[in-house]
C-alpha cells in the first residue's frame, strides 16, 4: 500500500524537494501534444512526467483545471494519476482541491480523492475544525495538507489577523507576543500560527498532516517552521510567476536537517515553452529549480 509520508521522506533523502503542479489548462497546451482536445492533456502530462520524474518529490494536479472540462476533464485527471503511478511509481501524488465540509459530505470527498482519483494526499481547508476533518485524518496512509498561510495577495485579510490564546504548551518562541504584561501566559498571535500549532500538535496523531505556506510570505514561513519543528512537511507554492524568492523560501522553510519542504512550481515549469520543445523546456526548468534548492542548502550547511 502506498504511504504518502514514507514516499515523501524517501524523496527528501534523495535530496529532492521540487513538486510539479500539473495544472494543465487545455488552452495553453502546445498543439504538438495532439490535435484532439481530449487526448491532448494526457499526451502533454505524459511527456511532462517522463521528462521530470527523476527530479521531483511530488506531483500536484489541481482539480479545477480538469473539472472545468466536465466528465472528459475528470477522466483526464484519473488517467493522469494512473500515468504517474505507471511512469513514476515512487513519486507521491497530491490532489489540490482544498476540500472541507461536515459529516457525510467529507466522507464523500475522501472517497473522491483517494478511492476515485487515487491520490496519495489532498489539500484541505481548516475552517471547519478537526472534528469535521476526521474522515481525512483517519486515513493514516494518506497525506492531509492543511491550508495555513497561502500565497495569494489577499491572504492577510483573515490569516494574519491576531487571535488571543493562552500559552497551554504553545510553541511560541519568536512567533507570538505577550498581550498583557500582567498575564504573561496570554498572547495575541496571527491566526495562521494557531492553525500551524493545532495541526502539528493536536491533529497529527497519525503522523499524516502537512501545511500549506506560500513562498510569497517568507517571514510567515519561518514562523511556521519554528512552530512545527523538524520533519513536518510544508507544501510551498508561489515560486516563479507569483514572485516567491527561492533563497528566502529555502532558508525559511527547511528544517534543521535541510528537509521538510515540498516546493511547488506549476505554470513556470509545464508551460515554460509553447513550442514543440515543451517537455524538454519543462525538464530544464525543473532542473534549474532543483539545482537552485540544492545549492542554497549546500550554502546553508557551509555556513
Amino acid at each position: 500500500m502506498r504511504n504518502f509520508m514514507e514516499m515523501l521522506r524517501a524523496k527528501w533523502a534523495e535530496g529532492k524537494f521540487v513538486c510539479v503542479g500539473l495544472d494543465s489548462e487545455l488552452e495553453k497546451i502546445p498543439q504538438r501534444a495532439t490535435q484532439m482536445s481530449g487526448a491532448r492533456a494526457i499526451t502533454f502530462n505524459r511527456a511532462i512526467i517522463q521528462q521530470t520524474s527523476d527530479l521531483v518529490c511530488a506531483y500536484k494536479p489541481n482539480i479545477a483545471f480538469y473539472a472545468s472540462r466536465g466528465a472528459e476533464g475528470l477522466q483526464d485527471l484519473v488517467t493522469t494519476v494512473y500515468l504517474i503511478k505507471e511512469l513514476a511509481p515512487e513519486v507521491p501524488i497530491i490532489l489540490d482541491c482544498k476540500r472541507a465540509d461536515i459529516g457525510n459530505t467529507n466522507i464523500g470527498y475522501v472517497k473522491e480523492a483517494f478511492d476515485v482519483f487515487g491520490a496519495d494526499a489532498i489539500t484541505v481547508n481548516p475552517y471547519f475544525g478537526a472534528e469535521a476533518l476526521q474522515p481525512f485524518l483517519e486515513r493514516k496512509e494518506k497525506g492531509v495538507i492543511v491550508l495555513c498561510r497561502t500565497s495569494n495577495k489577499g491572504a492577510t485579510e483573515f490569516q494574519n489577523r491576531e487571535v488571543i490564546i493562552k500559552q497551554d504548551g504553545f510553541r511560541y518562541e519568536g512567533v507570538g507576543r505577550k498581550l498583557l504584561s500582567a498575564t504573561p501566559e496570554v498572547f495575541a498571535i496571527p491566526l495562521y500560527q494557531l492553525v500551524a500549532h493545532r495541526v502539528a500538535r493536536e491533529w497529527n496523531k497519525n503522523g499524516n498532516c502537512a501545511l500549506v505556506v506560500g513562498a510569497t510570505a517568507p517571514d510567515e514561513l519561518a514562523a511556521v517552521r519554528n512552530i512545527v519543528g523538524d520533519g513536518f512537511p510544508i507544501l510551498i507554492p508561489g515560486i516563479g510567476k507569483q514572485g516567491g524568492d527561492l533563497e528566502k523560501t529555502v532558508n525559511a522553510g527547511k528544517d534543521s536537517k535541510g528537509q521538510g519542504m515540498i516546493i511547488n512550481s506549476s505554470s513556470g515549469i509545464i508551460f515554460a515553452s509553447s513550442g514543440g520543445d515543451f517537455a524538454e523546456a519543462a525538464r530544464r526548468e525543473t532542473e534549474k529549480l532543483h539545482s537552485g534548492i540544492t545549492e542554497i542548502l549546500k550554502g546553508a550547511v557551509a555556513k
